[in-house]
């Protein structure tokens, strides 16, 4: 069972070209990592507040993250459903992961 939930994992990564993560795209623009498809009711969207270098690296150090409604007709203040600022870039994708799966789940 876990082989072929991966295999659909793999397959779907396949045909969007992209990053899967839980079983859902990730898609990065600029500052913007978007988490989620727009097919679904919601999406994540986790924006990089603030960056600071460790080495040679450059890590987020604040994050806004908000879950929102797909529906374009709708204005973009009126999309978001919940929001959070978090102090890395990992606690905002695992607690974007939650959300986005408790929302979709209908909970």
């Amino acid at each position: 069972m876990a082989e072929q939930k991966a295999a659909g994992q793999n397959a779907a990564a396949e045909q969007t070209g992209g990053l899967m993560y839980k079983g859902h795209p990730l898609r990065r623009k600029d500052n913007l990592i978007y988490y989620g498809s727009m097919a679904d009711k919601y999406i994540i969207m986790i924006q990089v507040m603030g960056t600071e270098k460790e080495g040679d690296l450059e890590l987020a150090n604040k994050v806004h993250l908000q879950l929102q409604l797909t529906d374009p007709d709708l204005k973009s203040r009126d999309r978001v459903v919940k929001k959070s600022d978090l102090p890395d870039l990992f606690s905002a994708i695992d607690m974007g992961a939650i959300w986005l799966m408790r929302a979709l789940a209908g909970k």
